[in-house]
């Protein structure tokens, strides 16, 4: 069996699981990680990199691409399954084993994860979608807590998805995703510098990219 059709299993034996943590049928499609990674290319210096919800790795395989020496890569993931085929490709795959040592997976909510230093680029494929409101605030809240003040903030969500929900879901879920889509809005009107369109992947997304200041 091939290794994308053991992902691709894995990932949906976890999402029928883990659907809440999860979020997605399918690892994101290369044009879709390609433009999550886009803030951190064609950069000078060394840098921190978080990982925030990587699962299978469908972002991690193009983060690897741009990792150079000095760098830091940490990603968290909540799920054991999805750290266990992680750490699997930094211990056996040949572009993952160079940067071994200077990454690490951490197995914990993004709000429980402590770090020394804070991180240049936040790349984050956590389903905001699925959790309350008041644990969408408290990732947030962990993101701002990590970034550099000038440090970079990536992360998807699929188009529309909150506006149909709206119309086809019970009252009390409606509440919820209206409140969800406050939460986001906030952060979005106050911190979003660059929104990019990726319609080649499945469904269709928006890359979202903050920075933490109000300058």
């Amino acid at each position: 069996m091939s290794k994308f059709l053991k992902e691709h299993i894995e990932f949906y034996r976890q999402f029928r699981s883990h659907f809440q943590t999860t979020g997605a049928i399918a690892p994101s499609g290369r044009f879709l990680a390609k433009a999550i990674i886009k803030p951190m290319a064609n950069r000078d210096e060394p840098a921190r990199i978080l990982e925030v919800g990587p699962g299978t790795g469908s972002f991690t395989k193009q983060i690897v691409k741009q990792l150079r020496p000095g760098d830091q890569f940490d990603l968290v993931e909540l799920n054991d399954a999805f750290a266990d085929m992680l750490n699997h490709l930094f211990e056996t795959d040949p572009s993952f084993q160079q940067w071994s040592s200077q990454s690490k997976v951490h197995v914990c909510p993004i709000q429980e994860f402590e770090s020394d230093e804070p991180y240049d680029y936040i790349i984050s494929g956590l389903p905001m979608n699925n959790f309350s409101p008041e644990v969408v605030t408290e990732i947030y809240e962990a993101f701002e807590r990590l970034l550099k003040p000038r440090g970079v903030l990536t992360y998807f969500e699929y188009m529309c998805v909150r506006p149909i929900r709206r119309v086809v879901s019970t009252p009390n879920e409606r509440t919820r995703i209206r409140e969800i889509d406050e939460v986001i809005s906030n952060y979005l009107g106050r911190y979003r510098f660059r929104k990019n369109w990726v319609f080649a992947n499945v469904p269709p997304a928006w890359v979202q990219h903050l920075q933490f200041t109000d300058a």
